[in-house]
């Protein structure tokens, strides 16, 4: 019998092997799947993902149930409990999961290649995705689950300020639903109604189904078939509304009983598409999104000390994702520490980066190039981006060449045309003395 420590010896292996940049193969199932694939055949392994354009942006009036439906698929499927699938991934050593996101929901496999190991996993993959019950006693407990979560979210000033940002940047948005739902709604969330949710966005024209190991490319084409079979052909979801961008500032206050405040500044961002996503993604990277040693961590922490750490990212999503800067600090240096961090966007607007520091970005980004491919996992984490958001199958072939192509005119020129803190949301939640 495999056993889970076979397979963790041979990740542990192949973490060591991958490198390079795949090369990927790109079709169609017969129902409409779209099939993304590498072959890794370095050792005896493979992984596969299972995309849908079903995360929390699919919601609508019922926030949680993106999350609550794929969070069921393992929980009974054709005639097992959620009991037997468990064991009967662990029997053979494979390793499934299941998460759900904003843009996407997805289900993941990795498994041995040895033949009665993957056709076990991937028998019990299939009727996981394609025969779920969905049995009311486990429902009532994630039900239960998700409300508990929401209560504990109240605690956190942390998660209090992620609701109030994407509630302030995307309004009637899709994207302001949080993946986690809403404590007013979530009781209303039924059985029926996961059921529906299933049948409209899991279905093979809405799938993008990626397979990364040691198979070859007909073993790939009957597992991918495979899995697709017992799917509805279905219709991929409708594309999601354009964003709107802001037209003024916006700052939330919100009182809580922490002696730290939790700040967070944005706007909308990119999409994944983006002509202008190298040269923010590289401009970010100096400013705010390298750590301990970028611009605002550098005003922040090092200089005055207001900060254990300052960030600044891009999310790109189908849509513009968030650009998001935020720190914590003590009540009383909350608005000295968001004057440094407003102000230290502003110059960077203005200045745009030195030759010294984008040459250091590039050799950081670029340098640091082969531990994004270096398991199969990653690779397969890769393909699904490419794959779900439709980008060129050269994507990582080019990806050091489109960071060391970016120039700091660039970067100062897509900064300012992109990146407006006269019209960003600040959301701060602390204590109150530090607000007056």
């Amino acid at each position: 019998m495999v056993t889970r420590f076979t397979l963790f010896l041979v990740t542990l292996l192949l973490s060591l092997s991958a490198s390079s940049a795949p090369n990927i193969e790109h079709w169609t199932t017969e129902n409409g799947g779209r099939v993304y694939y590498a072959s890794a055949p370095e050792l005896p392994m493979v992984d596969i993902q299972v995309v849908f354009d079903a995360g929390a942006a699919q919601d609508k009036d019922l926030p949680g149930i993106a999350l609550l439906a794929n969070s069921m698929l393992s929980e009974g499927a054709g005639d097992l409990t959620a009991d037997q699938v468990s064991a009967g991934f662990d029997d053979v050593g494979a390793k499934f999961g299941s998460s759900s996101e904003r843009d996407m929901a997805s289900l993941s496999l990795r498994s041995l290649t040895e033949d009665t190991a993957l056709k076990t996993a991937l028998e019990l993959m299939v009727t996981v995705l394609t025969k779920p019950t969905f049995p009311q006693d486990a429902f009532e407990r994630l039900q239960k689950q998700m409300l508990i979560g929401l209560q504990g979210e109240k605690q956190s000033p942390s998660a209090v300020a992620r609701r109030a940002f994407y509630k302030n940047i995307y309004g009637e948005h899709p994207y302001a639903s949080m993946p986690a739902g809403d404590a007013e709604l979530v009781p209303h969330l039924t059985v029926k109604s996961i059921k529906k949710f299933y049948r409209q966005y899991y279905v093979a024209r809405n799938a993008t189904i990626v397979i990364v190991g040691a198979v070859t490319k007909e073993q790939a084409q009957q597992i991918a078939e495979q899995l697709m079979t017992g799917l509805a052909a279905g219709e991929m979801a409708n594309p999601k509304p354009q964003v709107t961008s802001l037209t003024e500032s916006q700052e939330v206050i919100i009182e809580h009983p922490s002696s730290q405040t939790h700040i967070l500044m944005g706007q909308a961002g990119t999409s994944r598409d983006d002509k202008d996503y190298f040269t923010l993604y590289v401009g970010n990277h100096i400013f705010g999104g390298s750590g301990l040693v970028s611009l605002l961590s550098n005003e922040i922490r090092e200089k005055r000390g207001l900060s254990y750490s300052a960030y600044s990212y891009f999310r790109p999503m189908h849509e513009k994702g968030p650009y998001q800067l935020g720190l914590q600090t003590r009540n009383d240096q909350a608005q000295e520490a968001l004057k440094v961090m407003k102000d230290t966007l502003a110059a960077f607007i203005i200045t745009g980066p030195t030759e010294e520091q984008l040459k250091a970005a590039k050799q950081n980004i670029t340098g640091g190039f082969a531990l994004r491919l270096d398991s199969n996992s990653k690779i397969a984490g890769y393909l699904a981006m490419i794959g779900f958001y439709g980008l060129p199958l050269d994507y990582l072939d080019t990806f050091k060449a489109k960071v060391n192509n970016v120039t700091t005119a660039q970067i100062k020129d897509a900064f300012s045309r992109r990146v407006h803190p006269e019209t960003m949301v600040t959301v701060l939640v602390g204590g109150k003395a530090e607000q007056k």
